[in-house]
C-alpha cells in the first residue's frame, strides 16, 4: 500500500527512519507452502533464513561438542595413564581424580545452561522467522 503523505498524528508518533517522501509499505515476505498449504520443506532449507537458522546453531554446538569431548576424553586419559596424578588426596579420603569426575558433571549442567541460554537469544527468534515462511503463527 503506497502512503503519498502521512497523517500528522503519524508523522509526530513515528520518525521517518530516512525513507523519503513517498514511502511504501514492506512488501510481506512469501509463504513457502505447496499448492495444499503445506509447508514446501524444500523451498524452506533453501531459504536464506534457513541458512541462518542452521549456521547460528553449528556456532555453537560444533564448538562447544569439541571442548566437551576435549576435557572428557582428557579425563579418562588421566584416569587410565596418570594414576598418581589421579590418585593425589587432596581433602582427606578426595582425590583428583574424584573432584575431576565431579567436575564433569558440573560441566554438562554448565553447558546445558549455556546452550538454553544461547538458543532463546540467538536461535528462537530465528526460529520464528523461518516458522513464518511456512505459515505457522505461534500463539
Amino acid at each position: 500500500m503506497t502512503k503519498a503523505v502521512p497523517r500528522p498524528l503519524d508523522s509526530r508518533l513515528t520518525p521517518n527512519r530516512g525513507r523519503g517522501f513517498a514511502t511504501f509499505d514492506e512488501p510481506a515476505q512469501p509463504l513457502l507452502v505447496d499448492e495444499e498449504g503445506n509447508p514446501d520443506f524444500v523451498a524452506i532449507q533453501q531459504s536464506e533464513e534457513f541458512k541462518a537458522l542452521r549456521r547460528r546453531a553449528l556456532v555453537f554446538i560444533f564448538p562447544m561438542t569439541a571442548l566437551f569431548l576435549t576435557w572428557y576424553l582428557t579425563y579418562v586419559v588421566a584416569s587410565a595413564y596418570a594414576h598418581d596424578f589421579m590418585s593425589t588426596r587432596v581433602l582427606g579420603v578426595v582425590n583428583v581424580g574424584i573432584l575431576l569426575g565431579l567436575l564433569q558433571f558440573v560441566t554438562t549442567v554448565a553447558l546445558t545452561l549455556t546452550y538454553a541460554r544461547y538458543a532463546r537469544r540467538k536461535l528462537d527468534p530465528q526460529v520464528v522467522v523461518v516458522r513464518g515462511l511456512a505459515g505457522i503463527v505461534e500463539e
